[in-house]
């Protein structure tokens, strides 16, 4: 007998800070069918660089509660191939084959995202690393000189 896992994203938020250094053009979910759902979101950054991200996953349990990590990621290191923290390294492959956050800083563009689908993660969160079953809160919080610039939060169920 085998047990099947499967990926869900059920919502996402996105939401600026401070409106003169960014703003968000678009931040969605997107069902085509029954089976193929995606997450798209493109931010325009008025003033750069963004340099830290702060990131903690949260579990549902009569509310949510922080899960398994809250860190803080020098992107501009990870994105140099630094190997300094494997779970940043984890999480960024979630999204860098669907995304222009492919290179080394620093970013003088647009940042997006671009249909990242829910078969790549159901793969990402089932087989690379097994996630217990349940409602999952992803809360990225995007910095720049130490101030916080833009939060976006990804909602998911694992069942």
């Amino acid at each position: 007998m085998r047990i099947y896992c499967k990926f869900e994203f059920t919502n996402v938020k996105c939401n600026s800070l401070d409106k003169s250094f960014d703003d968000f053009e678009y931040c969605y979910l997107k069902s085509v069918n029954r089976s193929y759902k995606y997450f798209s979101v493109k931010v325009n950054l008025f003033k750069t660089p963004v340099t830290k991200v702060t990131g903690t996953l949260f579990k549902r349990y009569n509310g949510y509660r922080p899960f398994m990590f809250n860190v803080t990621i020098d992107a501009c290191r990870l994105l140099s191939g630094a190997k300094t923290n494997p779970f940043a390294d984890y999480v960024y492959g979630f999204f860098k084959n669907y995304t222009n956050m492919n290179h080394t800083c620093p970013f003088e563009h647009d940042l997006m995202i671009e249909k990242l689908d829910t078969n790549f993660m159901n793969y990402q969160v089932t087989k690379i690393l097994p996630v217990p079953e349940g409602d999952y809160l992803l809360e990225l919080h995007w910095l720049a000189y130490e101030i916080d610039r833009a939060v976006v939060k990804v909602y998911g169920n694992i069942s």
